[in-house]
This record gives structure tokens, C-alpha cells and sequence, in this order.
């Protein structure tokens, strides 16, 4: 998937969430729920966190220089990582600490009705946001599930927005249930039960996506699809007869480094060493388009006892 196709998620997000933040401050505002609050911070949340998304595509479109000679596509795990902590930090811990001081001092809601108003149009553009990143991440997500692609997608953003839009969602019907009963009940401490629970489940978005930013960031090798291509075009069984050993590393969602060593046909000449590596090479670009960076060394097969690493 390119950059583009990220962003149009990220964008729809970014628009999305900058106006159901507006929206959610006005109705906590109005009827001092401790929920629609921690929601409304939770949008600001998720608001600078589609900032930091876009910067972070921004800077990975540098060139390379001396000092990065890979040039710089990492800064878009870097920023999907701090977006897992400002996800944790100011909307799990918030909510959680306003949850529980609305337990302990629980305060009548004023107006409840225009929450529920609010809580409902943000739902809509919630959806819409939703339903749009799904949309940008089918093609890359093919026959997987959802959790699988999240699990193992090289590109950060799509998992990213993903998992914020089905948090909020989740939340703003966690805000609306709390909200539904404190009005049928008349008890306020169902506005601070519902605000810990958005606590809560922002705490386990915001872990799985510090774990698999964390991993990305340190840097993931090839798929084992993209693995088991990359092997299979090394070898042409008459210049090279095996790969002795491969190593593949992300280093942007859309550039992987491959490195490996392959056996070469006893007796071929040095032009035609050369030409069968960049034969090679090209057949590997071919089959798995982001690995850009390739590096083959050419070897004689021994036995594993006297093979050098």
C-alpha cells in the first residue's frame, strides 16, 4: 500500500475526530459528564495522534544522506510508537483517574439528553472513519483476519487508525450506556463506572499497539510469503543452485533490505557471476516489490561444519 492510500485513512480520521472533540467538550460542558469528558480528551487524543501520523510520513520521504544511508523511512514506526504512548498517557490514564474520582465523588448530570445527541452523531463520523480505513487496508489485508493483519502488517498507520477507530467506537457506546443509566437509574456513579471503562480499554489499545510499534521499530524481516519468494527467485538451478543463507529486514513500511548468500555453479566465469546476481536480483525486485535493497554474495556450497557464517 502506498503512503497516499495511508493517508486518505489518516486524513478522514484527522477530520473526523477534530470535530467530534469540539463537539464532545460542548456536551461535557453543558451536562458535566465525567464520560463525555474523558471522551473528548480521548478525541484530542486521537486528533494529534493523526497529526503525528502525517509528520511522520512526512519524514520518512527524505532522501538518504550520509548520516542515514538507508534514509529515513523508520520515522514512520518512530511516530506510530509515540502514538501508542500518547494514546496511554493521555487518554487511558485520564480517563482512569477521572473514572475513579467520579466513583468516589459521583456529580448529577445536567441536560443528559443533549450527551446522548452528541454521542450519537459522533458514533456516524466515528463510522465513517472506520469504514474508511477498513476500506484503504482490504487490499493489504487480502484473505487474513483483521487481527492477523495487525499483527503482521509492516505499514503502521493503516493497524494504527484502525485500532483507534474501534476504540472510539467502543467508547462512545461504553459513554452512552453510562450516560443511558445514570438517566433510568438516577445513580451519577454510572458516569464514573462508564469513564473507567474507556479508561481501561484505551490502556489495552494503547499496549497492543506500544508492542507492535516496538517491534516494528526494531526492525521485522520479510513475511514468510515475501520469505519464501524472495528463495525461490534467488535460485535459477543453473548459475545458482541454492541459497546458503538470508536475511531480510524492513527498513520503511515500503523498503526491505535483503542480504544473502548464495551458491554459485562450480566453474562459471566472473562476467557471468555477475550477471547471474543481477538476474537474481531483478527476478527478487519483481516478485516482492519492496525490497529495494539488495545485496548478494556469490559462494561456493560446503558442507554445514565448514560453512562460513
Amino acid at each position: 500500500m502506498s503512503a497516499g492510500g495511508g493517508k486518505k485513512a489518516i486524513l478522514a480520521a484527522l477530520s473526523a475526530n477534530a470535530g467530534i472533540a469540539v463537539a464532545k467538550f460542548v456536551g461535557a460542558a453543558i451536562t458535566g459528564s465525567a464520560s463525555m469528558l474523558a471522551e473528548a480528551v480521548h478525541s484530542v487524543a486521537d486528533t494529534a495522534n493523526q497529526g503525528l501520523l502525517l509528520l511522520g510520513q512526512r519524514r520518512a520521504a527524505r532522501e538518504a544522506d550520509q548520516l542515514h544511508p538507508f534514509g529515513y523511512g523508520r520515522n514512520r514506526y518512530f511516530y506510530s510508537f509515540v502514538v501508542a504512548l500518547v494514546i496511554f498517557a493521555l487518554g487511558s490514564l485520564y480517563a482512569i483517574w477521572e473514572g475513579i474520582h467520579k466513583i468516589e465523588h459521583p456529580e448529577h448530570l445536567s441536560n443528559p439528553i443533549v450527551a446522548i445527541v452528541i454521542l450519537g452523531i459522533a458514533i456516524c463520523l466515528e463510522g465513517y472513519s472506520f469504514t474508511t480505513a477498513m476500506r484503504e487496508s482490504a487490499p493489504l489485508r487480502g484473505n487474513a483476519s483483521w487481527w492477523r493483519f495487525i499483527r503482521n502488517s509492516r505499514n503502521p498507520e493503516l493497524p494504527v487508525v484502525l485500532l483507534e477507530d474501534s476504540g472510539a467506537l467502543i467508547g462512545l457506546i461504553l459513554a452512552f450506556a453510562a450516560i443511558a443509566l445514570t438517566m433510568i437509574t438516577g445513580d451519577p456513579v454510572w458516569d464514573g463506572i462508564g469513564t473507567l471503562s474507556i479508561g481501561i480499554l484505551l490502556g489495552c489499545i494503547a499496549v497492543i499497539l506500544i508492542v507492535e510499534m516496538q517491534s516494528l521499530l526494531i526492525g521485522e524481516g520479510a513475511t514468510p510469503e515475501e520469505d519464501k519468494a524472495i528463495r525461490e527467485q534467488l535460485v535459477d538451478d543453473t548459475r545458482i543452485d541454492r541459497v546458503i543463507h538470508l536475511r531480510t529486514q524492513y527498513l520503511g513500511p515500503e523498503e526491505m533490505l535483503v542480504g544473502a548468500k548464495v551458491s554459485i555453479v562450480p566453474g562459471l566465469q566472473i562476467a557471468d557471476i555477475a550477471t547471474a546476481i543481477d538476474d537474481a536480483e531483478a527476478r527478487v525486485r519483481q516478485a516482492v516489490p519492496a525490497a529495494r535493497v539488495i545485496y548478494i554474495e556469490p559462494d561456493l556450497y560446503r558442507t554445514p561444519a565448514t560453512q562460513t557464517p
